[in-house]
């Protein structure tokens, strides 16, 4: 995915966030994950080092507290935000912008993995078929062929559905489960049993 912020962006993003108050270092970093609905959480090798660079212009205090350290504006701090206050606004609609076209990603990421699910599925389908022994009438060797086949779909259907599960949930903590998306996994589903119905009749 791109860069979430131009040069200089995140500095300024930063003063805006301790214009609503003093913060620590993880509190400002909890916010930003809020700000873009979880699609981007920046690192703490990201924000202390542009927060020591704005204590050194002056810009930002910073008070230790019981092994934390809390930020907060100086009047100059203040002063450069309220001088910029038209830049922040189009720094949070270029945010807001970020965050849809990073739900879309995520989602079309989610669809583009049960797809390959799908497919994979088909392919283990039609590989049990060629290679099935026709008629099962040879005894214990091919009912513990049969079992063998059995436990190795049964081992594919768990994958399945252990993958399905992760892209889920990261779908879920982006904030971008909708609608479409749920009708979306229904008929993936859907498809994929039909398919293994008719190889199992």
């Amino acid at each position: 995915m791109a860069p979430v912020f131009a040069h200089g962006q995140l500095r300024l993003y930063l003063l805006a966030l301790l214009g609503d108050g003093p913060k620590h270092g993880y509190e400002l970093i909890t916010e930003l994950t809020a700000r873009f609905g979880g699609t981007y959480r920046p690192s703490a090798g990201t924000i202390y080092p542009r927060l020591s660079r704005l204590v050194d212009e002056g810009l930002v205090t910073r008070t230790d507290e019981e092994r934390k350290s809390v930020y907060a504006l100086t009047d100059a701090g203040r002063a450069e935000l309220a001088s910029r206050r038209d830049e922040i606004s189009d720094l949070e609609e270029g945010i807001a912008e970020t965050v849809r076209e990073r739900a879309f990603q995520v989602r079309d990421d989610a669809r583009g993995s049960m797809r390959g699910l799908r497919a994979e599925l088909e392919a283990q389908a039609r590989k049990a078929r060629a290679s099935a022994v026709p008629g099962y009438s040879a005894g214990d060797d091919a009912r513990h062929t049969a079992h063998a086949r059995a436990s190795e779909a049964e081992g594919l259907i768990n994958r399945f559905r252990d993958e399905v599960r992760a892209d889920l949930r990261r779908a879920v903590a982006a904030g971008h489960v909708d609608e479409q998306t749920v009708a979306v996994v229904g008929r993936t589903l859907d498809d994929a049993r039909q398919v293994l119905r008719d190889t199992l009749r």
